[in-house]
């Protein structure tokens, strides 16, 4: 199956420059890249897509490029932002490229590197003279990055309009460094993946192309990626195997055969032939499999164990654990372990009947809880409490 019908068939295809080309450039392995801005110190289920892509081209024998975009990140990516980022010291930069650099190198069979390497050492006056030209300002008006912002009334800075001209320069250098020939990217990217290939054509005349993935919702029109407690992690300390496991397991039942196509590596006949008249088997499927991609197999059972285990009433050594000293209040224990941000969102969940203490309903927000047990939030969230 040719890779291209690979990432179709799995949902990953949204769309291509010159494809009937591109299936034939991909018939011989090449050099592909994509690019993290390392805007955070930990990647999140959003850029899954991106990651899966790139392990399924270099399961194809295709070369992969990660770049860790260390250079663009000190200027930020508008596309799809209605505001500026917030600008990070080279502290925090260099802290957030180490946590997602290892978050890729799981996915990346190839080369890892940083845009900073070359953009760092571009002078003003070199851009302008040697990128800049290349650049009409009409068209930078009409990206959507751009656009959106504009109609908006929400403001662009300038340092931010010349985002395009940076990732354009980084696939003309991979180009001339390594023989990079194919950007890959969110469909937002579009418009700077093509403006990346339009410079290599001009300089270099050389032939590139570009293949953006779509921007995926999920079946409620959610962003892929959330839940009710903010962004679903791939750093297992800021989301535990076990919760990220329960994100896969909660999923509504419509998204089920479309996500173990995108994140798992199940072949597609087994996933096509899966029963779904009852979802629970499938669902169990889909955060084993998606959970071992990121964490490992071991804590994937390790997390799938520990839920069957709440489920039952028991207790597990592999639940998520929330030292605290007892006596203690429910409403102080539910923010403790993070099943509300604070008091008053506490008080809302025990007097909606919501909260349970092992088999016990709390009922009363001046509840006390005296000893170790599983705090449970809702019938999915639960958490064991030991002694401090």
């Amino acid at each position: 199956m040719h890779v291209l019908d690979v990432l179709k068939a799995r949902g990953f295809f949204h769309a291509c420059t010159d494809e009937v080309a591109l299936r034939a450039h991909l018939d011989t392995p090449r050099t592909f890249y994509i690019g993290f801005d390392p805007t955070a110190d930990s990647l999140h289920v959003g850029n899954l897509v991106q990651l899966m892509v790139m392990a399924h081209l270099g399961r194809a024998g295709h070369h992969p490029i990660a770049v860790v975009g260390g250079g663009t990140a000190k200027v930020g990516d508008p596309s799809g932002r209605d505001s500026t980022r917030d600008f990070m010291d080279n502290e925090r930069l260099e802290a957030n490229k180490r946590g997602i650099a290892a978050q890729i190198a799981k996915f990346c069979t190839g080369r890892m590197i940083d845009n900073a390497d070359w953009l760092d050492k571009l002078g003003y006056i070199e851009v302008l003279r040697e990128i800049g030209r290349y650049f009409s300002v009409n068209d930078m008006l009409r990206a959507d990055s751009v656009k959106m912002r504009l109609e908006r009334q929400q403001g662009l800075s300038f340092i931010e309009f010349n985002y395009v001209l940076l990732q354009s320069y980084d696939f003309l250098e991979l180009f001339r460094r390594h023989g990079c020939t194919i950007q890959v990217g969110g469909g937002d990217q579009w418009g700077n993946i093509v403006s990346g290939m339009d410079l290599i054509r001009r300089i270099e005349r050389g032939q590139s192309f570009g293949l953006t993935t779509p921007l995926l919702t999920t079946a409620d029109g959610a962003k892929m990626g959330k839940s009710a407690n903010g962004a679903v992690w791939l750093d297992p300390a800021r989301v535990s195997p076990y919760d990220y496991f329960q994100y896969w397991v909660n999923v509504d039942d419509r998204d089920v055969r479309r996500f173990l196509k995108l994140f798992t590596f199940l072949e597609l006949d087994a996933i096509d032939a899966l029963d779904v008249s009852d979802f629970r088997a499938p669902k169990r499927t889909l955060a084993i499999e998606a959970t071992a991609v990121v964490h490992g197999r071991e804590a994937a059972l390790a997390a799938d164990d520990a839920a069957r285990v709440a489920f039952a009433g028991g207790v597990s050594d592999n639940m998520p654990t929330v030292a605290v000293s007892f006596p203690v209040g429910v409403l102080t224990a539910l923010v403790a372990v993070g099943a509300a941000k604070s008091n008053s969102e506490a008080r809302r969940l025990v007097e909606g009947g919501a909260i349970s203490f092992g088999a016990e309903k709390m009922t009363d927000v001046k509840a006390m809880i005296d000893g170790p047990g599983v705090l449970w939030a809702g019938k999915k969230r639960a958490t064991r409490l030991e002694r401090a």
